[in-house]
This record gives C-alpha cells, structure tokens and sequence, in this order.
C-alpha cells in the first residue's frame, strides 16, 4: 500500500536525474570550457531555476506548515528552510558565474568557483532530500488524514505553478 505522501516521494525520485546532473556539471568543467559543460551547466541552472526553486517555495507553502503542525512546533522546519535559502544562494551566485555561450575560455578560479557551486548544491540537495523522506515524510504518513494529505498537495501544487510563473529567487 502507498504511503500518503508516495507522491512526495514519486517528485523526488524524478528529482534525483537532475540533481545527479548537478555533479555531473561540476565534473565537466575545467579552464578550457567546451560545450558539453556550458550545456551541463546551462542545464544545471535551469534545472534549479525552473523547477527545484518552486519545489521548494511549494514544500515552504505546504509541506512545512503541516510538519510544524503534526510535531507541534513552529521551527521544527527552520533547518529545512534555511537549505532552502542556501539552495537559493547558490543558484544565484551559479546565475553570476554563467558565461555566454561563445566563451570557450575561464581562469582556474572561475573553474573552482563553478565546481564549488555545482558540488555544493549537489550535496546540499541530497542531504536535504534525505532529510525529509527519512524524518518528515514518515511522521505526516502516520499523522495526517488522506483529506489533509490530497489539500496539501493540491496547495503544494499551486505554490510551485506560482512559483515559475513569478521566479524572484
């Protein structure tokens, strides 16, 4: 039988490619860029932008409220909410790294600063994931009605369409 919150689960599994991707990212690029790693981490950035960002303001809308409700504490998510905010962060600062396209050439530091980034997103992401499949997602499945779990993600899915409608991260 399907946990309540399986169609959490189910986002992030089709999450963990692209996240993955991340690292892939990170591995691909040297001074010399080719276009294999500036599609890499074009793709990275739009990843982040375009769908783990509203994932998060959706799980911030939603998700979180609920957590706080069923462990009966307001910061029980400020941790989780605080990645949420590094993840935006980074996705900024990896927005500032990104070169045009024609540009086959970086210094060594713009090499590090690429790969710090994309390294630490992946980890940060991962982590970040596990976290809540392992200690949130359990304690709603055992704590919320399946009434409260279909409105939560009927709320989640709002917030995310909101979210890349109106990108502000």
């Amino acid at each position: 039988m399907a946990s309540l919150t399986q169609p959490l689960r189910d986002e992030h599994q089709e999450l963990y490619p692209f996240v993955e991707e991340l690292r892939q990212a990170g591995d691909a690029v040297y001074e010399s860029l080719t276009t294999n790693a500036h599609a890499r981490v074009e793709d990275a950035y739009r990843f982040l932008s375009r769908h783990l960002i509203p994932h998060a303001k959706a799980e911030e809308a939603a998700l979180y409220p609920m957590v706080q409700k069923a462990m009966g504490c307001q910061q029980a998510t400020a941790s989780m909410m605080r990645d949420h905010q590094e993840i935006a962060r980074l996705t900024e600062e990896l927005e500032t790294l990104r070169v045009h396209k024609s540009v086959l050439s970086i210094t060594s530091l713009q090499a590090m600063a690429f790969r710090r980034v994309l390294y630490g997103l992946y980890t940060l992401i991962k982590v970040h994931f596990a976290k809540e499949e392992e200690i949130y997602l359990p304690l709603l499945d055992e704590k919320l009605t399946a009434e409260e779990a279909q409105t939560m993600f009927q709320k989640m899915a709002v917030a995310a369409k909101a979210a890349r409608q109106n990108p502000e991260h």
